[in-house]
Order: structure tokens, then C-alpha cells, then sequence
């Protein structure tokens, strides 16, 4: 059995109610329970966080014993060299995801400190991009 985390940063606890013309209607939550009953054989897990250092000490915890990693810093992405070293440093394969297309975005969207250490980058697709990325891992 693939054992996968799906780690969130800021924000992204507010998905529903969060600018939802962007992000759309459907709570974090929601989507992970279907996602869970779509992958039985899947043990997955989900961690998110405001908080930086947070999210570096998940990915650090997780990279060494864990089949994937799913990845999307929000904001962090653009502006966290320490995340981007976080996920440098494990062993554990990473997918960065993105709900939105951050190219269509504001520019400083457009840069990723996490892009060049990840397996892949999945991004456009909203809450899809998560299923995008747990399929490239089984």
C-alpha cells in the first residue's frame, strides 16, 4: 500500500469560502473524503498549516518514510527558500500542485522556489491537480 501526505499551506483552510471564482465552492475537506473512498488502497494522509516552519517540519517528517508527497505551499511557493531546501533535502518524492494556474496570475505567482526540486509540478486543474499527482504516484 503507497503511503502519501498531502501537506497545504496558508490559506488553503479556507477553500469554500475563500475567493471561490479562483478556488471554487468545494471545501478542502470534501474533496479529501472523496479522494480517500476513490484510493482505498491508498493510505493517505492530509496536514495543513499557516505557519512556515510548520510545513518544513512536516516535510522533513515525512520524507524519509513516505511513498509521496503532495505539495502545495500556496503563497510560500513564491516567496520560501527554506521550503524549497525542505523539500531538497528528503528523499520522498514531491509534486507541487496548484488549484489555480499561477502563470495566468500575478507575476510574482510566477516564480517557485519548490518547481526545481520537485518530481513534478501539476497546476490549472483545480482541486484535480491533488488527484493529478496522487495518480502519478500509483
Amino acid at each position: 500500500m503507497k503511503k502519501i501526505i498531502i501537506i497545504n499551506g496558508p490559506n488553503l483552510n479556507l477553500l469554500g469560502k475563500r475567493e471561490p471564482n479562483i478556488y471554487g465552492s468545494l471545501t478542502f475537506t470534501e474533496f479529501y473524503d472523496t479522494v480517500k473512498e476513490k484510493y482505498p488502497n491508498v493510505a493517505l494522509e492530509y496536514f495543513q498549516s499557516n505557519i512556515e516552519g510548520e510545513l518544513i517540519d512536516k516535510i522533513q517528517e515525512s520524507g524519509f518514510s513516505y511513498d509521496g508527497i503532495v505539495l502545495n505551499a500556496a503563497a510560500y511557493t513564491h516567496t520560501s527558500i527554506g521550503i524549497g531546501d525542505a523539500v531538497k533535502a528528503i528523499e520522498t518524492p514531491v509534486i507541487e500542485v496548484h488549484i489555480s494556474n499561477t502563470f495566468g496570475r500575478e507575476e510574482f505567482r510566477h516564480q517557485s522556489y519548490i518547481s526545481a526540486n520537485a518530481k513534478g509540478v501539476i497546476l490549472g486543474f483545480g482541486l484535480q491537480s491533488y488527484e493529478l499527482a496522487i495518480q502519478s504516484f500509483i
